[in-house]
């Protein structure tokens, strides 16, 4: 599913303009990467929490040249579901069907 079909069953679903939808749905993903930027995890009750996960220095090999490099400690995006989201997925028949 891509965010044009995610626009356009929130709007099918609400009745509200594909355009209000999509401004709406850019804003939201805006907040979300303006908020992590500035180190600030989102949590959304019954849905999942973006936070940011830090990684730890560590060192890498490059095996084509057989090199050591330093990864400096960063932090990365991550998102992390909600129980609720979860068992909602687990509980689905559709992605039984797919897995069996």
């Amino acid at each position: 599913m891509t965010k044009a079909d995610v626009i356009a069953e929130i709007a099918e679903k609400t009745g509200i303009d594909k355009a209000d939808v999509s401004t709406a749905v850019e804003a939201f993903f805006s907040v979300v990467k303006n908020s992590m930027s500035n180190g600030e995890n989102i949590y959304v009750r019954g849905f999942g929490s973006f936070v940011n996960k830090k990684r730890a220095r560590k060192i890498a090999r490059n095996i084509s040249k057989n090199t050591a490099i330093i990864i400096d400690e960063h932090y990365i995006p991550s998102f992390k579901p909600s129980k609720v989201f979860i068992e909602k997925v687990k509980n689905s028949d559709r992605v039984r069907s797919l897995n069996s």
